[in-house]
């Protein structure tokens, strides 16, 4: 039942019913009429939609920020920098999908052949509360750009979230339709994936609920991308700048309330400059704001359901039980909330929990490493591959190493994020396929190929 619970509280705030059958049915059924139409449009009547909603949500900052501090307790200037991302990346798409998708010539002394992309039809979204406009805006951007249609379903912690995006895509004009927002239990998506109505599905979740869909699509045969977890490694070698290299550390780690898929979760530091770079960060974190995430002055707000704070209280437990040493946090903050302190584990070894597993909540474990080899052979002992920052001050050793770690993006001197212009996801088990770009608006298209010969063209 999609449940909208106040984290920094525990409060219910509403409770929402799911589809019907009939609704569901009648959602299918207008998203394909409406896509029929909308691929026929062409592309440059397409795209003025998506400027009109970036306007609408820039319009509405306000009450969408605190729609999505109230639902997963985000920080209101992180919740309200969600809002006018979204807002950068449909103008971003407004601007450049014609360039993405013009067809390419292939031209010979016979032929004029070329290679077109046109839309696969309408898309199941299925989306997590961690960015709730964000994540759904980075997809629907590129697809309605591309002439697609959109069923969006959403994380059940965030309903209220999931309407405002159906509300606020109608309200800028989109044909009626054409991006239906459906609530539905976690049980029902697998009829929605088998639905011949459906020609592909984009998700953006855990490992294990990439598997589960990847396996649902991959036995209808529909195209798939799958954007997972990740376990990032922040390596610092012994001639960083430390100051900037500790100030990027903490800001990717506690940003989101480390509730981020690139999220630095595994500080791997040259054990010369280790104990340095750890008072830096600890100076750092410990003075970070935790509190009410309505209130300007809160860094960290609580998480976003109470079972994701037993389960990052019990990794901290277990990685200190097997060694490493808490510097900063690790215990259960008293009163209302799902509140969890900035935290810092020293001295983490590859065979600890903190290490092996994905740490979804503010906290940072570090461990140290004798030279560059050692650091990028242990950033690279994860099951995951979504992002990785490497932090030198010798452009050679960057350029050396990049090619070296495994991962779908290297952020040299800075934190990983993603940005609208390039592409954004994994290797390994963080998924595959890409959103973001110009790789991203081509995932969800048919690439074809249109061969004219001789016979046509004399």
């Amino acid at each position: 039942m999609p449940l909208s619970l106040n984290p920094a509280t525990g409060e219910r705030v509403a409770r929402y019913d799911v589809h019907s059958p009939q609704q569901i049915e009648a959602a299918l059924s207008a998203a394909v009429a409406a896509q029929r139409n909308w691929r026929a449009t062409p592309i440059g009547q397409r795209l003025p939609l998506l400027s009109t909603i970036a306007r609408e949500l820039r319009a509405d900052v306000e009450r969408f920020a605190q729609l999505i501090t109230l639902e997963m307790g985000k920080p209101i200037a992180e919740a309200r920098a969600e809002v006018e991302k979204s807002a950068w990346t449909l103008d971003h798409y407004a601007e450049n999908s014609e360039r993405y998708l013009a067809a390419e010539p292939i031209r010979s002394s016979a032929t004029e052949s070329t290679v077109v992309f046109e839309p696969l039809g309408v898309l199941l979204a299925i989306m997590p509360w961690n960015y709730p406009f964000w994540q759904f805006f980075r997809f629907l951007a590129p697809a309605l750009a591309a002439g697609n249609g959109a069923i969006l379903k959403h994380a059940s912690n965030v309903p209220a979230c999931a309407v405002a995006l159906e509300e606020v895509v109608r309200r800028a004009g989109a044909p009626e339709g054409l991006c239906s927002t459906l609530l539905v239990e976690p049980a029902a998506v697998a009829g929605l994936i088998a639905d011949d109505r459906v020609a592909a599905v984009t998700v953006t979740g855990s490992t294990e609920v990439g598997a589960l869909v990847a396996a649902q699509a991959g036995a209808h045969l529909k195209k798939h991308v799958l954007e997972l977890g990740g376990s990032d490694p922040f390596i610092v070698l012994a001639d960083a700048d430390l100051e900037e290299a500790a100030q990027a550390a903490v800001r990717s780690r506690f940003n989101t309330v480390g509730q981020s898929c690139v999220n630095a979760k595994r500080l791997i530091v040259d054990q010369r400059v280790a104990d340095a770079f750890v008072e830096l960060v600890a100076g750092k974190a410990g003075a970070l704001v935790l509190g009410d995430p309505s209130d300007e002055a809160t860094q960290i707000g609580p998480l976003a359901r109470g079972d994701l704070r037993d389960v990052l209280h019990d990794q901290v437990r277990r990685t200190v039980a097997a060694g490493a040493t808490l510097l900063l946090g690790g215990r259960l903050v008293d009163g209302p909330g799902f509140f969890y302190p900035p935290t810092l584990l020293d001295h983490v070894t590859p065979e600890m929990a903190a290490f092996t597993e994905e740490t979804f909540g503010p906290v940072a474990s570090v461990t140290r490493v004798n030279d560059a080899a050692e650091a990028v052979e242990l950033a690279n002992r994860t099951e995951y591959g979504l992002g990785a920052a490497l932090w030198t001050s010798d452009p050679d050793e960057a350029r050396r190493l990049v090619p070296l770690i495994d991962a779908g993006a290297v952020f040299v001197n800075a934190m990983v994020a993603s940005d609208p212009r390039l592409p954004f996801g994994g290797i390994k088990k963080s998924g595959y396929g890409r959103e973001l770009g110009g790789y991203g608006i081509r995932e969800f298209v048919n690439v074809k190929t249109v061969w004219i010969g001789p016979e046509v063209t004399a």
